[in-house]
């Protein structure tokens, strides 16, 4: 299935024919159009655009066979209009593969005329789980077994053969990689309102357990040797560009440089690199990672003080250590009032995960309500935990 749906306020469909409408006194009646407009007679808002968009997507996701697929051309400037796209879908059962930019060369009318209006299209691959998938999360609910179905069923799904990207590099395929797995199945599990069946920590370890490993992406048995024989053509495959928005993403990038250097970094190797890209990408509420105490909640040092990924079994711990930080950064969060224009991205995500374990749902409303609009831009799964906590705190 393929839909191009209204994106916000680009167009106002039901408005272009106006002129003809009203020679003839016949009026096309708009009550139910998917479109931000605030100049009618009935004003529709961005939240009522979103529940419009919803009941599309459900529809869609109605008629639309397991296990198959539907992409979603997406071409606005507004981050809370692509955040109400991915909500909507997410909201509708599906399940997002992947997002990548397109380049029709021809600019449409808008793109040609308004100054505000990108000039390329995003395109948003999502599917409706197989039901299999349900019959293996029915009777496993609160069982680290939904973790690892949901992830069978993700992979299966994801493109396992690598693409030249525009500028013609072979890059690593996103969301094969450990984070964003662990990112998709925690989503996954808020929507339909389920418990988080595994911690971070335990879910890296099983992945690496379960799925092998090529590259940092992870595959299914029958996927590796299709792969491995792609791999044998491609002289250099670059790493996935990463981006250092917050704590976490800060860690991924640390962890991702030093397995590329290949032996432990001392820190003067290390501290050039993270500067540089911390202050590329950090958002305004967003303090800057303090680089030592990264290393040493998260990374491990040999007898010469040089640094280097831990292994999994060391990686436990290390977990823990930063959530029990973060969770004592969060009752500050919790304790004050107000909009919250300073904090901790990694910190927020952490409190609400574990109030949402101790399924203490006015937290979670209390927090998520000071946050601004694009924390939740950055992070769909803030915008999981508290549209749910909302619906069970009544």
């Amino acid at each position: 299935m393929f839909v191009d749906p209204p994106f916000g306020s680009n167009i106002y469909y039901a408005d272009l024919a106006y002129l003809v409408e009203s020679w003839h006194r016949v009026w096309t009646d708009a009550t139910g159009e998917a479109i931000v407009n605030q100049s009618r007679r009935i004003p529709r808002t961005l939240s009522q655009y979103g529940e419009l968009m919803e009941r599309c997507f459900a529809e869609f996701h109605r008629v639309l066979k397991p296990g198959r697929w539907m992409t979603v051309e997406f071409s606005n400037s507004s981050n809370e209009v692509w955040l109400t796209i991915q909500h909507a879908l997410a909201r509708a059962g599906f399940v997002v593969a992947d997002t990548r930019i397109i380049d029709k060369e021809q600019l449409s009318y808008r793109q040609v005329t308004a100054t505000n209006a990108v000039k390329r299209d995003l395109v948003i691959s999502a599917y409706k789980p197989a039901d299999e998938l349900a019959e293996r999360i029915g009777p496993a609910v609160g069982t680290p077994d939904t973790a690892w179905a949901f992830v069978r069923e993700h992979l299966r799904h994801l493109p396992h053969a690598v693409e030249r990207d525009p500028n013609g590099d072979v890059r690593v395929i996103r969301e094969r990689l450990p984070d964003r797995l662990y990112d998709r199945m925690e989503a996954f599990h808020l929507q339909r309102n389920l418990a988080i069946p595994v911690t971070a920590a335990e879910f890296y370890e099983g992945l690496a357990q379960r799925f092998p490993q090529r590259d940092g992406m992870h595959f299914l048995d029958e996927q590796v040797e299709a792969y491995e024989r792609q791999r044998m053509t491609i002289k250099e495959l670059k790493a996935a560009q990463l981006f250092i928005t917050d704590e976490e993403s800060a860690i991924q990038w640390l962890r991702q440089f030093l397995k590329s250097r290949r032996t432990p970094q001392p820190y003067a190797a290390i501290q050039p690199e993270f500067f540089r890209e911390v202050q590329a990408g950090l958002p305004d509420w967003e303090e800057p990672p303090d680089l030592k105490v990264l290393l040493e909640r998260s990374f491990v040092q040999d007898d010469e003080g040089r640094w280097y990924v831990a292994d999994p079994k060391k990686e436990a711990d290390l977990e823990k250590l930063r959530k029990r930080e973060r969770l004592k950064e969060f009752t500050t969060y919790a304790a004050g009032k107000g909009q919250l224009n300073h904090f901790s991205l990694a910190a927020v995500r952490a409190g609400l995960s574990d109030a949402w374990e101790r399924r203490d749902f006015k937290v979670i409303v209390a927090v998520g309500r000071r946050l601004p609009t694009e924390a939740f831009t950055q992070d769909e799964r803030l915008l999981f935990y508290l549209d749910n906590a909302e619906q069970l705190a009544g």
